[in-house]
């Protein structure tokens, strides 16, 4: 609801603050995850069939898989730490907090997608491409469908840390940083279950 100043008019700041009444928003964000959760599955189940079709895994004379895929595993849980501590910030009313964790969490998004790129990169001068074999076709395939979720999670962050900056946010009003928050923690989430498929198991 919006409050009427003494001089008539409509007190913006109340209305901001002010909780959303209940809307489609999460419903929607829960419906694109189920989504999101399938198609991921599906790819992790079809890298695992032709896996399981090859007698050796990973064919001979690949080169072995680049330790900075554990720095970018870091740096992704760091990354949702960072957009948990925001959510938690605004939770409190903390402008500051709220800001502190966006900025962090924007930052080591970006230093995520770099170290994949450096770690694609890696490979490619190794001779492992997408077309060298099934084993780099289905690396590629895995962390670059990732990779392209997390920019679109990146664009997110860019328009909410960017709200947050305006004070768009306060203790009863921020679903934006829910949302963030949500998505960040499912593709963390879905890295761990990429990771070991690929690299671990």
């Amino acid at each position: 609801m919006t409050a009427a100043t003494p001089g008539g008019g409509i007190d913006r700041r109340a209305t901001r603050e002010s909780p959303a009444p209940p809307g489609s928003g999460p419903l929607a964000l829960t419906l694109f995850l189920m989504a999101l959760t399938m198609f991921f599955a599906a790819s992790v189940v079809g890298f695992l069939l032709i896996r399981a079709r090859q007698p050796e895994w990973p064919p001979a004379g690949s080169p072995p898989l680049p330790g900075g895929l554990w720095l970018a595993t870091l740096v992704l849980l760091a990354g949702s730490a960072a957009v948990q501590a925001a959510l938690g910030a605004i939770r409190r009313g903390s402008q500051r907090g709220l800001r502190l964790g966006l900025a962090a969490a924007l930052a080591l998004t970006v230093l995520f997608l770099g170290l994949q790129a450096a770690n694609w990169s890696t490979l490619a001068s190794e001779g492992l491409t997408p077309g060298a074999n099934l084993f780099g076709f289905a690396f590629y395939m895995l962390t670059g469908l990732h990779a392209a979720h997390v920019v679109g999670g990146l664009v997110v962050l860019v328009l909410v840390t960017a709200k947050a900056f305006r004070g768009g946010y306060s203790a009863g009003y921020h679903p934006g940083v829910r949302s963030a928050t949500v998505y960040t923690h499912f593709l963390t989430v879905v890295w761990f279950v990429m990771f070991g498929v690929v690299f671990l198991i």
